[in-house]
Order: structure tokens, then C-alpha cells, then sequence
């Protein structure tokens, strides 16, 4: 149980860092906490919506994504077309970290806080 709860509060301190480069590149926003905040949420509503929605076939990921965006446009200035970016950013930021963390054999590539990682 322990172990878990460490593997989630790293996982979304790597989310939020993913987040937070997000929101300096795409809407000029720089806070952590924020950021942090905000990768915590969309894991809660990804989680959520993936359990009610993600079995549908095709459009149930669709639904999950969706909402992810959801709370990341009501978090940070813009629209969804920024939100998408931040997500974008966020993701590949991620897959940044966790490749250098990986290969230093400190962490596998699994985060909770940005989808698809």
C-alpha cells in the first residue's frame, strides 16, 4: 500500500512538472503548484470518466480525453486548442523525464497525472 502511494505522488510531481512546462510554452504560465493542481484533477476526472465511459469501443477513450482537456481548458487562460497543446506539451515532457529516469534505473515509464504515458 505504501509502495503504491509513492509510486502515485511521484508519478504526479512528474505529471505537474510534464503540466507545468505545458503551460510556460503554450500560455506563458509558470506555477508549479499550479500545475501540480491541476495534473491531480485530471487524474481524478481521467480516472473517473475511464471507468464510466472507457469501455465504449472507440468512443469511450474519445469521452476520457475529452474530459481530461476539459479540466486542463478550465485551469489555465484559452481555449481547447491550447488546452490540446499543454496536454501535448505536458505528454512529451513527460516522456522526457521519464526516459532519463528510466535509463538512469531509477523509475519505469509509467506516470499518473498526464494520459497516455
Amino acid at each position: 500500500m505504501l509502495d503504491s502511494l509513492v509510486v502515485f505522488l511521484v508519478s504526479l510531481l512528474i505529471g505537474g512538472l510534464g503540466l507545468h512546462v505545458g503551460a510556460v510554452v503554450i500560455v506563458d504560465v509558470s506555477n508549479y503548484t499550479y500545475a501540480f493542481f491541476t495534473a491531480l484533477f485530471g487524474a481524478i476526472i481521467w480516472s473517473v470518466f475511464g471507468f464510466l465511459f472507457g469501455w465504449i469501443p472507440f468512443l469511450g477513450p474519445i469521452i476520457v480525453l475529452l474530459a481530461y482537456l476539459a479540466v486542463v481548458k478550465r485551469r489555465y487562460p484559452g481555449g481547447w486548442i491550447d488546452a490540446a497543446g499543454i496536454t501535448l506539451v505536458a505528454w512529451i515532457a513527460v516522456l522526457v523525464v521519464l526516459y532519463a529516469l528510466a535509463t538512469a534505473d531509477i523509475t519505469t515509464f509509467d506516470a499518473i497525472g498526464v494520459p497516455g504515458t
